[in-house]
């Protein structure tokens, strides 16, 4: 089968491959649709955390946001999963220390994540293999795009709730950074019923997420001066994560989902006399489920979000930053890799 591997960074293209065969426990997906996001774009250049600390190394097949058809099942698995659409989660704990025993497995020590860590293969590929136990059901009427969406979406329904307070219905939410997680998390505080605001970097982003209805959208020099109950930092720049604190209300809520390409410094003495609470999200993996519900019922609707579809051949322009000709504006860029 054809499979998009990196060899080192920037050096990588489409491979003809083995399929995967499930071994105990897994199953084998006909991919439909593959979400590239920052962490791969990372890889492509060389700078993600894993490969200094050796949690991954070269070659690597990419491709963590996936959405396909159960093809094959290994015995001991439940027949009744071929032919049924799914996503699966991208955290596969060892599942047996604490902390997966406690429901944690996304922060497992041991954990492999598909297409990022370890030796697990990515789903930039025809077919991938995945545990059965990593899979989620995909309603009927959840097409492709928003079946590659929900990892993502996971991530930013948990931005979302954690910047919530579960005492007090909506509330003024600040997200910094629109990009694919930026814009999901309004989304789903919008549908939660909070006055969303966000911070744009250019004129481009700006006037898109404008067309998502969201009309509160302001640059850094122009940001209003009103109380902001809580605030999502989004974005991948070292110094919006301090003014996110300065631009919190006391008493509020701090949400970092964004990484940075260096360390990014808080002063600790501003968040405690504020007595702000502070939430870093890692994972998407407690949010797939509530992100498929959110689709299916229509209170969020991310396609726009979708600017252009390419077939594994276009996936190295796409990592090296060429957008594909006729691309929207959106931020997010799928690969199907059945396209020639």
């Amino acid at each position: 089968m054809r499979a998009f591997e990196l060899t080192g960074p920037r050096t990588g293209g489409v491979v003809e491959v083995s399929p995967p065969v499930a071994v105990p426990g897994e199953v084998v997906v006909e991919v439909d649709r593959v979400g590239l996001c920052g962490t791969d774009v990372d890889f492509f250049i060389g700078d993600m955390p894993y490969l200094e600390s050796g949690d991954t190394t070269y070659p690597l097949r990419l491709g963590h946001e996936w959405t396909g058809l159960v093809v094959e099942v290994c015995a001991g698995v439940d027949p009744s999963w071929i032919g049924r659409r799914v996503i699966g989660d991208t955290m596969l704990g060892d599942g047996t220390c604490r902390r997966c025993r406690a429901g944690r497995q996304h922060v497992c020590e041991n954990r492999q994540e598909v297409g990022i860590r370890g030796d697990r293969p990515g789903a930039l590929a025809e077919r991938l293999a995945v545990p059965a136990s990593s899979l989620h059901l995909l309603p009927d009427g959840l097409d492709p795009v928003l079946g590659a969406l929900v990892e993502p979406g996971g991530n930013a329904w948990r931005a979302a709730r954690a910047a919530l307070d579960p005492d007090s219905a909506g509330g003024r939410v600040l997200v910094l950074g629109p990009g694919t997680i930026g814009l999901l998390s309004a989304m789903f505080l919008r549908a939660a019923g909070a006055e969303v605001h966000l911070m744009a970097r250019d004129e481009d982003s700006t006037a898109f997420a404008r067309t998502l209805g969201f009309q509160r959208v302001w640059r850094e020099d122009s940001l209003p001066d009103e109380p902001y109950d809580a605030v999502i930092d989004a974005s991948f720049a070292p110094h919006l994560p301090a003014l996110a604190l300065d631009l919190v209300e006391p008493a509020g809520r701090l949400v970092y989902i964004g990484l940075a390409g260096r360390p990014s410094m808080i002063d600790t003495r501003t968040l405690v006399l504020k007595d702000v609470t502070a939430v870093g999200i890692l994972s998407g993996s407690p949010g797939l489920a509530p992100a498929i519900a959110a689709y299916a019922s229509g209170a969020v609707d991310p396609r726009p979000l979708v600017a252009a579809t390419v077939g594994l051949d276009g996936v190295r322009d796409v990592l090296a930053g060429i957008r594909p000709a006729g691309s929207g504006p959106g931020p997010k860029i799928h690969v199907d890799p059945r396209r020639r």
